[in-house]
């Protein structure tokens, strides 16, 4: 018996001896674990020691800290799209129902005091009643149709005074966008019914300007057909007015009697007068000789 006992002793001590090793072996690897802080990108490290949060923080990369005493929070410093519905009132009071998005980030040297004051959800904290108030106020100084035609103004307005109301928390806003304008459905069929109006005024103007436009050019083409018809005429007169004076300028006497040797027909006229000039050709004279 005695030696059976002192082979168990010999026996189990070294398992003992194992054992103790490989608990002392997972300790360390937890102690190095909980000591290692690693921040991503685009981030902030909050340290809390025991709860508290420090005005120290991580920036991104590896870190060190002390095992279970401290903690690091993950604050991201990236651009982040927030969406949420608002409701308000135009200056004529309309019931405005939108969907907007903003786009912000946390600055980096804020995201201690966010963290401690107003935690992790400051988006529905901050964000959220500050966007609202802003819709509110903005929307109220223009009326309905003003918000439709100067969307990107109004847009422009709400984002300053966002941006004024969550700065301070360090809150960065980046982008403001209206995603769409929704109104009453009697609004919306009064908008329709203008709009109809306006194309009817539109189309009947351009009717009208077209009448317009095609009475002045067939008046145009009258006006020139009847230059060129005075141009033609005055081109003809002047040629034979230009005729009748070259002829008058190459007739003669020897050439008038010419003419009328030429066109006579051998017969002696029995009456003489001015239209008929018997001396012209000297036929008195003949005709007393043959006598």
């Amino acid at each position: 018996m005695e030696r059976s006992k002192v082979y168990d002793v010999k026996t189990t001590g070294p398992k003992k001896w194992l054992i103790g090793l490989i608990v002392v072996g997972v300790i360390l690897i937890i102690l190095g674990f909980s000591s290692v802080a690693i921040v991503p990108a685009g981030s902030t490290g909050v340290v809390t020691t025991f709860g508290k949060v420090s005005e120290n923080t991580y920036s991104e990369g590896f870190h060190l800290k002390v095992p279970f005493a401290q903690q690091v929070v993950i604050v991201s410093n990236k651009i982040q799209v927030y969406e949420t519905d608002a409701s308000a009132v135009s200056r004529d009071l309309q019931t405005v129902n939108s969907k907007i998005a903003i786009n912000f980030r946390v600055r980096s040297d804020y995201s201690a005091s966010i963290y401690k004051n107003i935690g992790a959800e400051y988006q529905s904290v901050i964000l959220t009643p500050a966007a609202q108030e802003s819709m509110k106020s903005i929307t109220a100084k223009y009326n309905a149709e003003q918000l439709i035609t100067q969307r990107n103004l109004v847009g422009e307005e709400i984002k300053e005074l966002l941006e004024s109301k969550v700065s301070e928390y360090g809150i960065q806003i980046e982008k403001f966008n209206i995603i769409n304008f929704d109104f009453s459905q009697e609004f919306n069929a009064a908008i329709e019914q203008k709009q109809v109006a306006e194309q009817n005024k539109l189309r009947a103007q351009t009717e009208k300007e077209q009448k317009v436009i095609e009475a002045e050019a067939e008046a145009e083409k009258v006006k020139i057909n009847a230059e060129a018809q005075a141009t033609s005429i005055k081109t003809k007169a002047e040629a034979q007015a230009e005729a009748n004076k070259t002829i008058a300028e190459s007739l003669n006497e020897d050439l008038i009697r010419y003419q009328t040797i030429e066109k006579w027909d051998g017969v002696v006229p029995k009456v003489a007068g001015s239209a008929n000039p018997l001396v012209s050709l000297d036929i008195d004279e003949n005709a007393e000789a043959a006598e």
